[in-house]
């Protein structure tokens, strides 16, 4: 009877021994499947730590579970995002990498000066070293980057472009850098825009200081 007794007991220190164990195991194996690390390529020093600021709730979450698209909102917040591939390294570790968009230009809104972002966003002007075109006119961001692809696919070098000219009438005109005004009819496309490269080339023309091409078979040169 007292060798049934003590059988038991040995049997139930068993159990709960197993039990702890497993527990403790468990544990270990959800600590070991925590995200402890977001590595993070493609920003700047500052970028990449805010962005890793931005991120801590998410850090001690299980990697199984964890919804990359949660994160999405927090990359995207960042305006000069355009692309962004996340990869999850196990046991613990998020791989971000980001591709950053254009700076296009310049303009104004408001009063304050602004860079105009190849994504279609807008970013407020603090690096002063940047070279690129200012666009004059309450412009619609998307008609711009509609335009700068049309020249993109053209023979014209948007490089070339010292300032833009926006008009409501869905209209641009061209400062380049050589000084030459070009007046460009809202009709655009990529054929009339070679026919005027060509033309601009021209010795005929070298001296001209602005070139009206608004009107269909009809250019309007002032030198």
């Amino acid at each position: 009877m007292m060798h049934q007794q003590i059988s038991k007991k040995i049997f139930i220190y068993l159990f709960i021994f197993f039990i702890l164990v497993t527990v403790n195991n468990t544990k270990l194996s959800f600590d070991f499947y925590k995200i402890k690390t977001f590595d993070i390529n493609g920003l700047n020093h500052n970028e990449t730590q805010k962005l890793q600021n931005d991120m801590d709730d998410y850090k001690n979450l299980n990697i199984f579970s964890f919804d990359k698209n949660d994160l999405l909102k927090i990359i995207y917040s960042n305006k000069v995002v355009e692309e962004l591939n996340i990869t999850k390294i196990y046991p613990s570790k998020i791989k971000i990498q980001i591709k950053k968009t254009k700076f296009l230009a310049f303009t104004k809104k408001n009063g304050v000066d602004y860079i105009v972002l190849g994504n279609g966003n807008l970013i407020e002007k603090k690096e002063k070293n940047l070279k690129l075109p200012f666009i004059f006119g309450d412009i619609d961001i998307k008609k711009f980057l509609e335009f700068k692809k049309l020249i993109d696919v053209s023979n014209f070098k948007f490089s070339e472009i010292e300032n833009l000219y926006y008009f409501k009438s869905n209209r641009w005109d061209l400062l380049t850098r050589n000084g030459l005004i070009l007046k460009m009819p809202s009709d655009l496309n990529v054929k009339k825009l070679n026919l005027f490269f060509d033309l601009i080339k021209k010795n005929d023309f070298k001296n001209a200081k602005i070139i009206d091409l608004r009107q269909n078979n009809l250019m309007i040169v002032n030198e």
